[in-house]
């Protein structure tokens, strides 16, 4: 256990640390403004570059330096490419589920 001055000046520094946070305010944004959304293409863009990070991390040795750079181009227009069957399989889908609805559910 600590001795008694060691004890006072721990609970000294800690009030000295409290009373500071206190009387400071916080950095401006860091709790009373909300932070954007990232837009879809910000999204994709971020996530291809993770992908490629590790694709170079892994691969780079066996096949050179280019691989995360490749990598990088080739997931954005997958993951394009992605969502454009997406969406249209959206309108597919809905009309299957439309259709198996009125069969089941005849009116």
């Amino acid at each position: 256990m600590p001795s008694t001055p060691a004890k006072a000046k721990l609970s000294a520094r800690a009030q000295e640390s409290y009373l500071r946070a206190k009387r400071e305010r916080p950095s401006i944004g860091l709790f009373n403004e909300k932070k954007a959304e990232p837009t879809l293409d910000e999204a994709r863009e971020e996530l291809a570059q993770s992908i490629s990070r590790l694709a170079h991390n892994l691969l780079a040795d066996r096949f050179g330096p280019l691989v995360g750079t490749i990598t990088e181009t080739t997931i954005t227009a997958s993951l394009k490419e992605f969502e454009e069957h997406l969406r249209k399989a959206k309108g597919d889908v809905n009309l299957v589920l439309t259709e198996f609805s009125e069969r089941i559910f005849k009116k």
